[in-house]
C-alpha cells in the first residue's frame, strides 16, 4: 500500500520581521485598510508587521520553490501576511514598484505559475490558516493558507461536517478551491465550489489601489461575478484570495453542524493490485473497458453508487503492478460486498487475481491514511510532469491501444510513470455547466497523466515520454482532449503549459476552451472589472478582453 495517491503510482504489489529594503522592495510597515462590500474598513488584528524574507536570510531557500522542485524563483522577497490588511499592503507595495507578484498557497501548482524567473515578490499565504465558524454569515470561514488535512480535521472534530475536497493532505485551500476542487466525497456531495458561499479577495483597481472585497453567491450581491469566477476559474487570475466561507446551498437553520455535508462515520477502503507479469494485452483492454462501462452506468446524480469512488492507477509495466484505490461509504447497504464485487469484477475482466483486502476505517482515520501514505509528498527531490483530461464515456479502442503501447514501452523504464483514471460524476453532474466557472459537468472520469523522477538530467526523457503518450491517446483530436462525445477538455488545477504550445496542441482549440469551454468570455469580463491592469498574471492566466498576450 506504500506510495499511493494521485501524486504517484505504486511500484510493485502488496525571518526577520519588519522593514527590510532588499532591492528597494519594501517600505516601512503602514496601516492598510481592507474594504468589504460596503466599502467600510474591515477588522484588522495587528500581529506584528508584515513578515518579509529576503535572500540574505537562511529560511529564504525554503520559500522559493513548491512541491515540484523543477519550478524555482529568486524573488527579491517573500512576504508572509497574517491578516488581510497585510495582504493589501503587500499587493500595494508591489504595484507601486511595478514588481511582478505571484501567490503561493500550498505550493502544489503543477506548472511554474508561482515560481519562475520573472517573479520579484511572492506572497506566501502559509501563515493565514485559520478555520472556524462565522455565525454572522452562517458559514465556515477558512483562510486561504490552510491545508486540506487541517480543514478536514477541524471541521469534522469540531462540528461533524466536511467539504468534499481532495485527497492530498498538504494541498492548500487557496488554489484547490479556485480550480473547482474535488475528492473522494464529490460523487456524493459535488465539488468543493458547490458549497462555496463567499470569498474575500484582494484586488488591484484601475486607480492602482489595492483593496479587499468580499463577494458572495447571493443574487443581489454586486460582486457576485467575482464569487463565480473563483468557482473554477483557476488561481492567480483576479487577486489574492485571503479567505473562503462555506455553506451548502440547501443548508437551513443556524446550527453549524447543519451547514455542510456530513461524511459517513466509516468507509470501506480497498487497495488491490494486479501483477503485470500475468497481464496480457487482451486482458488489459477488457479491464479498461469494464471500468469504463461500470461508470457509464453508475455516474448519474441519483445513482445508487454515488458513495463509491475509485482511482485506477495504470502504471508503467516496469512498476510491477496495476493498482486500485477504492472507497465506499460505510453507511450504504452491503457496503463491504459492494467493494468486493467491484474489485472482483475488474479481476475477472483482467483475467488475473488481485491481492489486498477490504478494510473498514473511521472516516477521518481513512482521510489521514490515504492523504499521508504517499511517499512522493514528502520526498523533496521528486521532479514531476502532469497532464489531464475529462471523459464523458469509457475509453475507445484506439485510446486503449495507445495507453497499452506507452505503458509497455521498453525504451522507457521509469516505474513512476502512468495514468490515473479517477471516478467523477454523481452529484457533480447535477449542476449546470455555467452555474460555476468549472464547466465539465457531465464527465464520468478525470484523468491524470503523470511521471516522477529525481535528477534534472532526466527532465527531457521523462517529459518527452509524457508528451508522446498524451499526444497519441488524443491523436484524432490534435493531441489534446477536445470536447466531443467522449472527451471534455482539461482540468485547470492540473495545469499544463503544453496546451498553449502549437507543436503539442495542433487541434486549433485554444487552451482557454480546453479549461473553461463557453465560460471563458465571462471570466474575461470579470478580469476586466477586477484586474484591469492585468497585475495578477502567469503563463496561463485569464486574458483581458482583446489581449494578444
Amino acid at each position: 500500500m506504500r506510495n499511493l495517491s494521485r501524486r504517484t503510482f505504486v511500484a510493485g504489489a502488496g525571518a526577520t520581521v519588519g522593514t527590510a529594503t532588499a532591492g528597494g522592495l519594501l517600505v516601512p510597515a503602514a496601516r492598510a485598510a481592507a474594504e468589504d462590500t460596503n466599502g467600510s474598513a474591515s477588522r484588522t488584528i495587528r500581529n506584528g508587521d508584515l513578515i518579509t524574507v529576503t535572500p540574505d536570510q537562511p529560511r529564504y531557500v525554503d520559500l522559493i520553490s513548491g512541491f515540484n522542485p523543477r519550478w524555482e524563483a529568486r524573488p527579491k522577497g517573500v512576504r508572509l501576511p497574517r491578516t488581510t490588511a497585510q495582504v493589501v499592503q503587500a499587493v500595494q507595495d508591489a504595484a507601486d514598484r511595478k514588481q511582478r507578484l505571484t501567490i503561493r498557497g500550498g505550493g502544489h501548482c503543477y506548472e511554474d505559475f508561482v515560481y519562475n524567473a520573472e517573479v520579484e515578490v511572492v506572497v506566501d499565504m502559509n501563515l493565514m490558516d485559520a478555520v472556524g465558524y462565522d455565525p454572522g454569515r452562517r458559514a465556515f470561514e477558512v483562510e486561504a493558507g490552510a491545508t486540506l488535512l487541517k480543514v478536514y480535521q477541524t471541521l469534522y472534530e469540531g462540528w461533524g461536517v466536511t467539504i468534499p475536497g481532495g485527497v492530498c493532505y498538504a494541498v492548500g485551500v487557496g488554489g484547490h478551491v479556485t480550480g473547482g476542487g474535488y475528492g473522494n466525497l464529490s460523487r456524493k456531495h459535488g465539488l468543493v465550489v458547490d458549497h462555496l458561499y463567499a470569498i474575500e479577495v484582494v484586488t488591484l483597481g484601475a486607480d492602482g489601489r489595492a483593496r479587499a472585497i468580499v463577494a458572495t453567491r447571493e443574487a443581489n450581491d454586486p460582486h457576485r461575478d467575482l464569487w463565480w469566477a473563483h468557482t473554477g476559474g483557476g488561481g492567480g487570475n483576479f487577486g489574492v484570495v485571503t479567505r473562503y466561507w462555506f455553506r451548502s446551498p440547501d443548508a437551513t437553520g443556524s446550527n453549524p453542524s447543519d451547514q455542510l455535508p456530513k461524511p459517513p462515520a466509516e468507509v470501506l477502503i480497498a487497495i488491490p493490485s494486479w501483477s503485470w507479469e500475468n497481464i496480457t494485452r487482451t486482458g488489459f483492454a477488457n479491464m479498461v473497458r469494464a471500468y469504463g462501462t461500470w461508470f457509464e452506468q453508475n455516474s448519474g446524480p441519483d445513482s445508487d453508487y454515488t458513495g463509491l469512488t475509485s482511482w485506477l492507477f495504470l502504471n508503467h509495466k516496469v512498476s510491477g503492478s496495476l493498482v486500485l484505490l477504492l472507497q465506499v461509504n460505510g453507511d450504504v447497504p452491503r457496503a463491504e460486498q459492494r467493494a468486493k464485487d467491484f474489485v472482483q469484477g475488474l479481476s475477472d475482466a483482467l483475467g488475473v487475481p488481485h491481492t489486498g483486502d477490504v478494510v473498514r476505517l473511521p472516516w477521518l482515520k481513512a482521510v489521514k491514511y490515504i492523504g499521508t501514505m504517499d511517499g512522493s509528498q514528502t520526498n523533496p527531490q521528486l521532479r514531476a510532469g502532469h497532464k489531464s483530461a475529462y471523459m464523458k464515456k469509457g475509453f475507445p479502442e484506439n485510446q486503449i491501444a495507445a495507453i497499452w503501447k506507452h505503458l509497455t514501452r521498453t525504451d522507457y523504464t521509469n516505474p513512476k510513470g502512468g495514468l490515473a483514471v479517477v471516478s467523477f460524476g454523481g452529484r457533480i453532474n447535477s449542476v449546470a455547466s455555467d452555474a460555476t466557472a468549472l464547466p465539465q459537468r457531465d464527465a464520468i472520469f478525470k484523468l491524470l497523466y503523470q511521471t516522477y523522477w529525481t535528477s534534472p538530467a532526466d527532465d527531457a526523457p521523462n517529459t518527452a515520454w509524457l508528451q508522446e503518450f498524451y499526444r497519441e491517446v488524443y491523436a484524432d483530436t490534435g493531441g489534446v482532449p477536445v470536447s466531443n462525445r467522449v472527451t471534455d477538455g482539461c482540468y485547470v488545477n492540473y495545469a499544463d503549459r503544453d496546451l498553449s504550445d502549437p507543436q503539442q496542441n495542433t487541434s486549433n482549440v485554444p487552451w482557454t476552451t480546453l479549461y473553461y469551454k463557453d465560460n471563458y468570455p465571462k471570466l474575461q469580463r470579470v478580469k476586466q472589472t477586477y484586474d484591469p491592469k492585468d497585475f495578477f498574471r502567469h503563463r496561463q492566466s485569464i486574458r483581458l478582453p482583446g489581449s494578444v498576450r
